[in-house]
């Protein structure tokens, strides 16, 4: 089990931003379901990266893989049988996905995947929808968590479902765009929907006819075909809140390259929130460049972050730097990532000295004096980077452990740190 050990550091320098997962999982998902080839240039090469592509070979796909290009040979949408058990590893994406996808096939698909799946990332939402659409699912344990069986083929018809967690619905999204007639979707309690708009963008991108009325209602025609693609994968926000936020509370200055703030990532909405914070971030449009400057003592603010959730661990750490009290709401859905991320976050933080507690549907953090200490990451690759910069800011020695995580996401994290001068050493 390794493990990171942190000594505050200021920073300084240049850092390119890797790809987004998400748009790399989706291209890859996407290019698989085509006709004909595609070409995914400057992907994330990432384990949730290989999860996919190894999900859809078992679809049928031809997936060859280059250092900086992934070329697709698809399957036009028809799914004959999966070759083999899909181990979704520690992909949510690919859990829902992948079993939204496989109901597309008429002979069984079986979806599994970590101790995480399988007890943290519920599919019930997912599986109660396939139901009502004529596909027969079972969670394997009773449970309504992976493994899952599902049967299809998926039926021209309705259905209502949950969308608190925006990856169910994008999964049946997108798997109602292959199936044989048109689909309608009624959602209820629609959170996350930048990430739901992420997906109808990619529809926007490929051609495939859809109706959506305030992300309540959908109508999918089916039947989609499109020709192979290529496509360059931008920067993810996700991980350029590691080095924004890293800037911030070691009052340092930076420069981001690989930015498209004109990408639809929800998470590029944390940026406004740290300028609201009074964090000095400048944009070069032309040049997709972020300018982080160094800026006065941050103000603390009340924010709905449901729009970007996975930034809730980062953001409490900048909160512990940031004058009087900074509220986290409307994050609930955040209990059911890699782990709990509400309680995580708190009780690492607190073993840092953070003054920082739970809410109903959030956090609450004041400013905090962080002092170095071991803590552990709840085996999520969030909160291994989200603690790894508390240490940057805290005083004496941080350790991180287990650190294996992070390859999900941004797998050059230690090295590109240690390149802007921050003082981490992997064991």
């Amino acid at each position: 089990m390794n493990r990171y050990i942190i000594q505050s550091n200021r920073l300084n320098g240049v850092m390119t931003i890797p790809a987004s997962k998400s748009h790399t999982l989706r291209a890859i998902l996407f290019g698989s379901l085509g006709h004909g080839k595609s070409m995914i240039h400057h992907y994330l090469p990432s384990t949730d990266t290989q999860t996919m592509v190894e999900a859809c070979r078992h679809f049928g796909a031809k997936i060859t893989l280059s250092p900086t290009t992934i070329e697709i040979e698809g399957i036009e949408g028809k799914i004959n049988h999966t070759e083999d058990v899909i181990n979704a590893c520690n992909s949510g994406i690919v859990l829902r996905f992948c079993a939204a996808v496989g109901a597309l096939a008429k002979t069984p698909v079986v979806v599994t995947g970590d101790h995480s799946i399988r007890h943290q990332r519920p599919i019930k939402p997912l599986l109660d929808a396939l139901d009502q659409l004529g596909v027969s699912t079972a969670s394997m344990r009773g449970d309504h968590y992976a493994p899952v069986i599902i049967q299809g083929p998926l039926k021209s018809g309705k259905a209502v479902m949950d969308g608190e967690d925006s990856q169910p619905v994008s999964a049946l999204l997108i798997a109602s765009a292959f199936a044989e007639g048109p689909i309608e979707i009624n959602v209820r309690n629609p959170g996350e929907k930048p990430w739901v708009a992420l997906t109808l963008d990619w529809f926007n991108r490929l051609g495939i006819s859809y109706e959506n009325r305030s992300f309540e209602h959908y109508r999918i025609e089916g039947n989609a075909r499109y020709q192979g693609f290529e496509y360059v994968v931008p920067g993810d926000f996700s991980s350029a809140a590691f080095p924004i936020a890293a800037a911030l509370i070691t009052r340092s200055e930076l420069t981001l390259r690989n930015v498209d703030m004109n990408d639809s990532q929800g998470d590029k909405e944390l940026i406004a929130v740290f300028q609201k914070m009074g964090a000095k971030i400048d944009y070069d449009e032309r040049n997709k460049t972020l300018f982080i400057k160094k800026s006065p003592p941050l103000s603390g603010l009340t924010v709905d972050i449901n729009n970007f959730i996975d930034a809730i661990t980062i953001l409490a750490v900048v909160g512990c730097y940031a004058e009087g009290e900074t509220v986290i709401q409307n994050a609930a859905i955040a209990k059911q990532k890699e782990c709990n991320r509400i309680h995580s976050i708190v009780t690492e933080l607190k073993k840092m000295g953070a003054d920082i507690r739970e809410t109903e549907d959030g956090l609450c953090v004041r400013k905090s004096r962080l002092i170095g200490t071991a803590v552990h990451s709840h085996h999520d690759q969030r909160m291994v980077m989200s603690l790894a910069v508390a240490g940057l800011g805290a005083e004496g020695e941080t350790i991180v452990s287990p650190v294996e995580s992070v390859s999900k996401t941004f797998p050059t994290f230690v090295h590109d740190f240690n390149a802007l001068g921050a003082a981490i050493r992997e064991l």
